[in-house]
């Protein structure tokens, strides 16, 4: 049986250890000053040599060569027994199988005796966080006052779950995450000792899969080279089971341009070759965060290839600042949760159709809540004729353009609609002022029907209205994607949609696209504004169906009509 390429790579010397140099340095400083101490704690990420290093020091003070810069040698005795695993004084214990406090008594009562082969016996304990507190309370004294020829090394992952007495016994070490380039050139080594056929770039998308831990890398790369072949980047896509750049971008421009069906059929495309939904998640996250770094002024990596560059560079230009952290913070959910659904890629397309629809959501307002503003209620109402005897009664006066208020809405109450007579204003109008009224009657009602008309034809001709706008420019459709006919104003199409979307809608470069097309196809001259509405999705059902929109959504806003044609 071959031997898997992490344990036939592991590192044999100080120098071989990659990417920690301020760790081995210390110890190596230590080992040629003779100032070691009897506890030390490793700590960091998975994979990055906590345990390679924990050998590589009880190697280095059992070591029988002369010099202590040179240890360990690798030659003597002494290390050749631990390189091949059967030297009696390097006792290796794994904390996660030996939890119990009787484990501990038991390494506590062997500790004494001295060693039979080296000058120090070495305990390695690894995953130290997974000991009981009756354990760490076991192991306290001893890790305080070990035998002189004793030397613990314990190696942890998380390690705020260390008590604080036992942190305080050690001389603490921290390992990092390893770079990308250094893995790379890792894994170069072993690739040309190993004679193995695997791209260059291959090698890069395998340090990324590994997210800085040497050992992963070290095993991805083992399950690539099992095929025998000559490894491309689409053989280690296809066996990875990762997403192509190009999906990524994919999607990412559909985010931008809002194309959720396009969207929507990228992801789909993605998961059907096999690639794990929760992987396709980080890429984009990762692919993201590359944006987000250009946006703040942060120079990319030297790794990234150079048409991957120019896009992201691309995509940082197209980008919100407020919709970028909400996309990224979105996805980043997406690829952490660790509970999954019935539906594998569900969190995935929800993720998606929450970053391309609704850009920058907002908290919503409950109906429960108070309106901030009046509703104002306009209805074409009749002049009815005035008595000709006087009224003991005043009667109050119907403005000009027969328009009427209708007060706030309260929470716990509905007011009644009233009129209040302005001071000064005649109690009986005169014929005179009856004929104006009717006039000015006639004409807004005149006014009602065409922006009636207007508005069926913008409801009507919507999706031609669209097309037409993306032959122009695609983005400027994808914002009209997310709007709705909401009203006509003399000459003004209101369009209902979110306060993100408006602020894009509203720039001169896109009115200068929509305004024209609009104006077209309903046959009058228009000008475009939007609004965003508290208390009623954009674009309800109400809204679309009903000619006099405008209404319609003042009353689900809860007005009321207090005068009828």
């Amino acid at each position: 049986m071959s031997q898997a390429l992490y344990r036939k790579w592991r590192p044999q010397t100080w120098q071989d250890v990659v990417g920690q140099t301020h760790v081995t340095q210390t110890l190596q400083n230590a080992i040629q000053s003779g100032r070691l101490v009897h506890a030390y704690l490793f700590a960091g990420p998975r994979g990055t040599g906590k345990t390679s290093t924990a050998r590589l020091l009880a190697k280095a003070v059992n070591c029988t060569d002369p010099q202590p810069s040179n240890r360990p040698c690798n030659h003597c005795e002494i290390c050749n027994a631990i390189n091949e695993s059967r030297f009696l004084d390097l006792i290796e214990i794994d904390a996660a199988s030996n939890t119990s406090v009787d484990d501990i008594r038991d390494l506590r009562d062997k500790i004494r005796f001295s060693p039979s082969m080296g000058q120090y016996k070495v305990y390695i304990i690894d995953e130290v966080h997974m000991l009981s507190m009756s354990a760490f309370n076991a192991l306290l004294k001893t890790l305080e006052e070990p035998p002189s020829h004793a030397i613990f090394v314990l190696a942890t992952t998380e390690i705020h779950k260390i008590p604080a007495t036992v942190l305080s016994r050690c001389q603490r070490h921290e390992f990092r995450r390893i770079s990308i380039n250094n893995i790379v050139e890792e894994l170069e080594k072993i690739v040309a000792g190993e004679n193995l056929k695997i791209d260059k770039n291959v090698l890069t998308l395998v340090a990324r899969q590994s997210t800085g831990a040497m050992r992963d890398a070290i095993s991805l790369l083992d399950q690539l080279a099992s095929s025998g072949e000559n490894v491309t980047l689409e053989y280690a896509h296809n066996i990875l089971g990762t997403a192509t750049n190009q999906s990524v971008i994919q999607v990412v421009d559909d985010i931008l341009m809002m194309q959720t069906a396009k969207g929507l059929e990228h992801i789909h495309t993605a998961l059907d070759s096999g690639i794990d939904p929760r992987q396709y998640s980080r890429q984009i996250v990762e692919y993201l965060r590359n944006v987000l770094l250009v946006k703040m002024g942060d120079p990319l990596g030297e790794d990234l290839p150079a048409d991957i560059r120019e896009k992201i560079e691309t995509h940082a230009g197209q980008f919100e600042k407020e919709h970028l952290l909400f996309c990224l913070q979105r996805f980043n959910s997406t690829a952490a949760d660790v509970r999954g659904n019935w539906q594998p890629s569900l969190s995935l397309e929800l993720a998606f159709a929450e970053t391309c629809i609704s850009p920058a959501p907002k908290a919503a307002v409950s109906c429960a809540q108070p309106v901030e503003q009046p509703v104002v209620v306009t209805r074409t109402a009749a002049v009815q004729e005035t008595e000709s005897t006087p009224s003991h009664h005043s009667q109050p006066v119907v403005p000009a353009d027969g328009s009427a208020k209708v007060p706030s809405i309260k929470k716990e109450r509905q007011s009644t609609a009233s009129a209040e007579t302005k001071p000064g204003a005649q109690a009986i109008a005169s014929p005179a002022d009856q004929l104006s009224q009717s006039v000015t009657t006639e004409k807004s009602a005149g006014a009602a029907q065409d922006e009636k008309a207007v508005f069926r034809k913008l409801r009507d001709n919507w999706n031609e209205i669209k097309k037409q706008v993306r032959q122009a420019n695609p983005q400027t459709e994808g914002l009209l994607n997310s709007c709705r006919p909401f009203a006509v104003k003399e000459n003004v199409i209101q369009l209902a949609t979110s306060e993100f979307v408006k602020s894009k809608v509203e720039t001169k470069e896109n009115l200068a696209i929509i305004e024209p097309v609009i104006s077209r196809l309903v046959g009058e001259e228009v000008s475009v504004t939007c609004i965003t509405l508290k208390n009623s999705p954009a674009g309800s059902k109400d809204t679309l169906q009903n000619e006099d929109g405008m209404v319609n959504a003042a009353l689900g806003l809860g007005g009321q009509i207090i005068q009828q044609d």
